[in-house]
């Protein structure tokens, strides 16, 4: 992981966040990002993380022509079926339970956008998530301890994730939400141009 120095944004280009989400925030803070701003994106959204990630990072690089703004999407994928936030905790208990047992996969499409250097890199990561097969009581526990509802999947890895995941295989913070070890890679190349 890179040290936070190699990350600050007072001798070049601003960082622009377009995200309201907390965990993806705190996933760049704990990278070492300092000064970067958080300006969420009100962009439509599809079921396709890429199209998401470059249509949010566009629609907040239009009033920050200069900055680097990076835009993110996460989905579950089950086989072909994309999971989305649970509607209601009967939605939750649903999907965990549909999870139960099998492993599925995170994909974040992300995008790092700036309109006056015309950069735009797009790029997907998925990781391979294990469930252990879940009774109604541990999915109850779980619902009890930890609020889902704006979390796709109806789960969080942070947050009580040893009772329900068995394995990853991929990037961990992935999972939370934001790739942080390829866009650092990202951010580092981008630097050196410039």
């Amino acid at each position: 992981m890179t040290s936070p120095k190699d990350f600050s944004v007072e001798s070049h280009r601003e960082i622009i966040l377009a995200s309201a989400s907390p965990r993806r925030r705190e996933l760049m803070l704990e990278a070492g990002f300092t000064g970067f701003r958080v300006i969420p994106s009100h962009a439509e959204e599809d079921d396709s993380p890429l199209d998401n990630a470059l249509r949010k990072a566009e629609d907040v690089a239009q009033s920050y022509p200069d900055a680097l703004v990076i835009g993110a999407d996460t989905v579950i994928r089950l086989g072909r079926t994309v999971i989305g936030k649970p509607a209601d905790e009967a939605d939750a208990v649903r999907i965990l339970s549909l999870l139960s047992g099998k492993t599925h996969e995170v994909v974040t499409g992300v995008c790092v956008r700036c309109l006056a250097s015309d950069i735009c890199v797009r790029y997907e990561v998925s990781t391979a998530v294990e469930f252990r097969t879940l009774s109604p009581e541990i999915i109850a526990e779980y619902l009890r301890l930890v609020p889902v509802l704006d979390k796709a999947g109806a789960y969080a890895i942070q947050e009580h994730g040893d009772l329900i995941i068995s394995s990853i295989s991929g990037s961990r913070s992935n999972v939370i939400g934001l790739p942080m070890e390829q866009l650092g890679e990202t951010l580092r190349y981008l630097r050196k141009l410039g």
